[in-house]
């Protein structure tokens, strides 16, 4: 009986012999799948780390060309509205002189006889014959217009 019994032992430890080999075989093809995906990931890592650092770099440069813009678009803007504030004030002068020069030319319009009816002229020529008639009196009296 102890030949027999040591038999089955020793069977029974070549069975779970086997099955470690096989576990082992197991548990080493998973190894390898693992040391695979561990070389993939570190590939995505360090493509996002270049990407993250190439990004990083792109919003130094965005924040830059921001500041400048802005400083650029400041001083633009007070450049504007100086040359609105003056081109208000040459509007105004220059509704000013039309003004008078309208009065000159309705002051310098001869009053129309009452048996011949006056041809129609429009503003623009009243305005245009007025302003030679009172260039003409100045040089008469010696100025120039």
């Amino acid at each position: 009986m102890s030949h027999s019994f040591g038999i089955a032992i020793e069977s029974l430890v070549a069975i779970l012999l086997m099955l470690t080999i096989g576990y082992c075989m197991l548990l080493n093809a998973r190894l390898k799948r693992l040391k695979a995906d561990e070389h993939s990931l570190k590939a995505v890592i360090a493509e996002l780390i270049t990407a993250t650092e190439i990004a990083e770099r792109a919003i130094g440069g965005l924040k830059l060309t921001v500041r400048d813009v802005n400083e650029n678009l400041g001083s633009q803007l007070v450049s504007a509205a100086e040359l609105s504030l003056q081109l208000k004030k040459q509007l105004a002068e220059g509704d000013a002189v039309f003004r008078r020069l309208s009065r000159i030319a309705i002051a310098a319009r001869p009053a129309p006889e009452p048996e011949v009816a006056a041809p129609k002229i429009s503003a623009a020529q009243a305005v245009a014959a007025a302003a030679q008639a009172f260039s003409e009196r100045r040089r008469s009296d010696g100025l120039a217009a």
